[in-house]
């Protein structure tokens, strides 16, 4: 595993922070904050998981779009992202083509995670990228909202799922 340090675990409680309140409202529990020079510039949650789930609000879309928004010069090559959820494949993607190259998530996302994506094996706009992915990050904190979500039958977004299933017969 690559090196965590105190910024990463203080970036990663502000993503669970957001994660929390997601949870409170209802919704799947993503947090997502965007870094740049160990400065928080972007975060989001997940948004539109209920009923008729929305997946373009994803949490780092959600951060991304308000990052762009605010901050359009940002030197995109500089930045980290924290999410309490490994992205998924729409997520990983969004981030490559805006740049990202360090991904810090908490929990894995067995069903649709995209970071163990092997880069070298697709199109050349993607072979070239390099990136750092640290995984595992607060992961036991992480993994504790998303039992609380999946044990709620409240709760319908991916119920029944190999996501919920996996989350569920976690230690």
């Amino acid at each position: 595993m690559d090196m965590v340090d105190s910024i990463d675990l203080a970036c990663m409680d502000q993503a669970l922070a957001l994660a929390r309140e997601a949870l409170a409202a209802g919704e799947f529990p993503v947090g997502c904050v965007i870094v740049a020079a160990g400065q928080v510039v972007a975060e989001g949650r997940r948004l539109n998981s209920r009923e008729q789930a929305n997946e373009l609000d994803h949490a780092e879309v959600v951060a991304l779009r308000g990052l762009l928004a605010g901050n359009p010069e940002i030197d995109r090559g500089g930045l980290t992202v924290y999410s309490t959820m490994e992205p998924c494949l729409m997520c990983f993607a969004t981030l490559l083509l805006n740049g990202v190259r360090r991904i810090v998530y908490a929990y894995e996302d067995a069903m649709g995670g995209g970071t163990r994506l092997d880069l070298t094996t697709l199109a050349p706009l993607y072979r070239e990228m390099r990136l750092e992915v640290v995984p595992g990050v607060r992961r036991v904190e992480s993994l504790a909202l998303f039992k609380e979500f999946f044990a709620n039958p409240a709760n319908g977004y991916w119920q029944g799922s190999l996501l919920a299933e996996y989350t569920l017969a976690q230690p």
